[in-house]
């Protein structure tokens, strides 16, 4: 195929070409997907389907972007593109005109298009389904029933209509109720009824992505997890069986951290820098923040921190700027943050930003990783812990919930590519629709 045949059968996402899919090919995001979860399931021969996948497939350890958080890398993938480039890099930000704390849970924020909505407007037939409604929401960017696509989440899946999700009744078609909003059946609802649009011929690229309820909760290993990913493995395998080209990866890993006696592992920031800067005006977010709140408590391995003035001062800094005095602030609250037993890693904004690819823009002052044993909070008494109790804390945001699987139903196909190309040293989730299209 020519360079030119294969633009027209293609689209173009942020710089890539994806093929129009010749066959069903489904992507399915296993939230929290720690390859932990993989290696144990095969090794104790509970997952045939993704063991089939590593053996007769594809099968790498990939990086998700920075954060480790659930939008940032969901957008990501349906981007095949780093946080700098889609402008989405938390679950929760900081409006520095208004001093305003918010969830993201719509598209405004995104920029540019996803590969789902030019694959739809192109007139292939879309479906993306999420567990949670407020990545529906940010998901269904560009999509439109008006061009068949259909896009619904697990939790509302008893609210869809044909005008908003292109499907009416969802719970009625599938004959099955809506899940629990924390359980692990809301991400298998996710999966059959994406296994069921296939089955019906309703859809030629479906996303699939689920909920990481089940890996907050419980360890790879325990019976709660082996039987989660049990039923997982099954539907994927059921997936291939409808005919589909199936890839799966994750958005984030996910780590233990909690102390010896199970108590959380947890650093409350602000709180530490108001001590050491009583008269500073701190703030600190946690975008690891959403509606989701037993999930994790709102306790990540990510922070940002902003130092807009001192007090009585009229001066602010954003990402560095500012006075010299502020600047001088922020380059000593780094080095008080990297001497914290919690602490792996501090940056200026400006420094995280390069080195994350995270959009500069929108950064904070200063961004503070955790290690992988730790959490970090703002204030006490911000973070209502009982949503957490009652097991060890597992959570993700940082460096150590970077690697996630990335694999495919079928080996790689270099012969199908247009042009010189190799497999990248260090693959990304958010190459995922490529290898799944492309390759």
């Amino acid at each position: 195929m020519s360079i030119g045949e294969e633009q027209e059968s293609s689209v173009e996402v942020n710089g890539r070409l994806y093929r129009v899919p010749v066959q069903p090919t489904v992507v399915v995001c296993v939230d929290g997907f720690d390859p932990e979860y993989l290696e144990a399931g095969i090794a104790d021969g509970i997952l045939p389907n993704l063991a089939a996948f590593v053996k007769r497939g594809f099968h790498a350890t990939a990086h998700c972007a920075m954060p480790s958080l659930t939008n940032p890398n969901n957008v990501s993938i349906i981007t095949g593109a780093p946080t700098a480039v889609h402008g989405i890099a938390g679950n929760t930000y900081l409006d520095r005109q208004t001093g305003e704390e918010h969830m993201i849970v719509d598209a405004t924020l995104l920029r540019g298009t996803t590969i789902l909505a030019q694959m739809s407007q192109r007139g292939v037939r879309v479906a993306a389904i999420t567990a949670k409604d407020k990545l529906r929401r940010i998901i269904n960017h560009g999509l439109s029933p008006q061009h068949g696509a259909i896009c619904f989440s697990a939790q509302y899946a008893n609210k869809t209509t044909l005008e908003d999700n292109g499907i009416a009744d969802v719970d009625e078609w599938l004959g099955q109720p809506c899940p629990p909003q924390y359980s692990g059946e809301l991400s298998l609802y996710v999966l059959d009824a994406g296994l069921k649009l296939l089955q019906e011929g309703r859809a030629d690229l479906l996303y699939l992505t689920l909920s990481d309820f089940v890996q907050h909760h419980h360890a790879p290993r325990s019976a709660e997890s082996n039987d989660f990913m049990r039923k997982l493995d099954e539907r994927i395998g059921r997936l291939v069986q409808a005919g589909a080209v199936v890839a799966v990866t994750g958005d984030h890993g996910m780590s233990d951290k909690a102390n010896d006696d199970g108590s959380p592992n947890v650093l409350f920031l602000e709180d530490a820098l108001r001590a050491a800067w009583p008269e500073a005006d701190i703030r600190v977010i946690c975008p690891i923040a959403d509606p989701f709140v037993k999930h994790h408590g709102a306790l990540g391995s990510f922070v940002r921190v902003h130092v807009n003035r001192s007090r009585g001062q009229k001066d602010q800094t954003s990402s560095g700027s500012g006075s010299s005095s502020s600047s001088a602030i922020v380059d000593d609250m780094v080095t008080i943050c990297r001497s914290l037993p919690q602490v792996e890693a501090a940056y200026r904004g400006d420094e995280a930003a390069a080195l994350f690819e995270m959009p500069a823009d929108r950064e904070a002052d200063i961004v503070v990783l955790a290690k992988k044993n730790a959490v970090i909070g703002g204030r006490s008494d911000e973070h209502d812990l009982s949503t957490v109790a009652g097991h060890r804390l597992r959570s993700h945001g940082g460096l150590s919930e970077q690697a996630i699987p990335l694999l495919r139903s079928k080996p790689l196909a270099a012969e199908r590519l247009v042009g010189d190309r190799a497999p990248p040293r260090q693959w990304r989730n958010f190459d995922v629709f490529d290898m799944a299209l492309n390759w």
